[in-house]
């Protein structure tokens, strides 16, 4: 393996320094009550500059990027968010948003056929006129569940994980849940197609799809990666040492690689009659998993600042960082201290906020604080918005650089429902009714209030 490169952060230069289904079992356990979790000497609120991230799915409800004429829109209500960043999704499930020949782009081009126009360049020129900065947000190791991406065809089904127990994700159920013999015993996180960043071209392909988009769009403010990771199965394994659990990258040709690469057996202890319970050289090996999944960030890292240095490189990762590091692969915090990235979102989802304090407190009080964005998972309070707005309270009284919110398309919703049917616009975008509470007005800035009315 190629040394991971320990240089200085992708876009420092002159930049402003999810994985979110993943983390979705989470989210929804813990209290479903306010906490009232203050501690009792509260920290003073940062005075500098805050960052705010704003997650806009591809295929969600909303869809932004498939009508144009949602942009402005979507601009406005950023703007009454006090949202600085972006993230729109371009590229999920193998599928591209953006003209490409290196992955399925019929999404753009149904798109380019309907409007003529190319949604994501005008999104990314509306914002910047408007103070916004965007991030193009792709899944990365994760193809969904689709069995037709082009680069399942062009790499093969040895391109796929395989569990501990030698099958391959693509031999799972239709569901891409477990087989039944497991299902008493595990569940997977977040079903779906993994790629094994291990398994020979793999990470060539994705960089080489990554590294077009950034040509495509020279105006691009960063790119945010999702899904760079392993799969996760519940409950968490604790690394491969002990024997137990389920845990993923044990193709064939990752092995092979790994007794080439480090010189010792391994994994399994006698590899012609592979036993999962009986692996050896534990920790060489997933240490070697880890560095496949951070080599692959180093080298969309180089790639993209290779062709605009000033390009901001984040990640959405796992805000559990034993579970992150010893389950999935994704050593996020090395990620950050040798300027693989130049911030991260560990996506803090939870009902709990006496939990979500916890969290946010101990990642303000590392050493990468100011390079941390706490993700929010605010769609957990539809019917409840107060308890959204006072996690972001939470967020606000830590010294981390900011906080994004979990998603676009639950704050749209969460306010179309709450609108009276009468509620319209004058021409100013000012609303001429008044509506029930919601996600929206919860978050929006007093000043911003309820600058959104009827879609456009």
């Amino acid at each position: 393996m190629p040394a991971v490169s320990s240089g200085p952060p992708p876009g420092t230069g002159n930049g402003i320094g999810f994985e979110h289904e993943a983390n979705r079992e989470l989210g929804e356990l813990g209290n479903t009550g306010a906490i009232q979790s203050e501690p009792a000497s509260k920290p003073e609120p940062t005075p500098d500059i805050r960052y705010r991230g704003l997650w806009v799915l591809c295929e969600g409800s909303r869809r932004v990027l498939e009508d144009p004429a949602r942009i402005d829109r979507l601009i406005l209500d950023a703007q009454a968010l006090e949202v600085t960043d972006l993230f729109v999704q371009v590229y999920r499930g193998g599928r591209a948003w953006f003209p490409t020949a290196l992955a399925d782009d019929a999404p753009y081009q149904a798109i380019f056929a309907t409007h003529g126009a190319d949604p994501l360049a005008q999104l990314i020129a509306r914002a910047h006129t408007n103070g916004l900065r965007v991030h193009a947000w792709v899944n990365v190791l994760s193809l969904s569940r689709n069995r037709e991406a082009p680069i399942l065809k062009q790499l093969g089904p040895g391109a796929v994980h395989v569990d501990r127990k030698g099958r391959s994700i693509l031999d799972y159920p239709a569901d891409l849940e477990l087989p039944n013999t497991d299902r008493d015993w595990y569940r997977v996180g977040t079903p779906g197609i993994y790629l094994d960043p291990g398994a020979p071209g793999v990470s060539e392909s994705l960089v080489a799809v990554f590294r077009e988009l950034v040509v495509r769009y020279p105006e691009l403010d960063g790119l945010h990666l999702d899904y760079i990771r392993h799969p996760g199965v519940l409950p968490f394994a604790p690394g491969s040492r002990f024997g137990v659990g389920l845990d993923y990258g044990y193709g064939e040709a990752s092995r092979l690689r790994f007794r080439r690469e480090t010189g010792v057996r391994g994994p399994y202890a006698n590899d012609a009659a592979p036993d999962p319970s009986r692996i050896v050289n534990a920790n060489r090996w997933d240490t070697w998993r880890r560095d496949q999944v951070t080599e692959l960030v180093a080298q969309i890292g180089e790639a993209t600042a290779e062709v605009n240095p000033r390009l901001r490189l984040s990640a959405a990762v796992i805000s559990y960082l034993d579970r992150a590091y010893l389950s999935l692969a994704q050593d996020w915090r090395r990620w950050l201290e040798e300027g693989l990235l130049d911030f991260a979102v560990p996506m803090v989802y939870s009902k709990d906020d006496r939990l979500v304090r916890y969290q946010v407190e101990a990642f303000a009080s590392g050493p990468q604080a100011e390079r941390i964005w706490a993700g929010i998972g605010v769609w957990l309070f539809a019917k409840d918005p107060q308890r959204a707005r006072a996690q972001l309270e939470i967020v606000g009284r830590t010294q981390l650089a900011g906080d994004a919110l979990f998603s676009y398309d639950a704050i749209y919703a969460a306010r179309a429902e709450a609108q009276p049917t009468q509620l319209g616009e004058n021409p100013q975008g000012t609303p001429t009714g008044e509506s029930k509470l919601n996600l929206f007005s919860a978050i929006a800035s007093p000043s911003g209030g309820e600058t959104a009315g009827a879609d456009h």
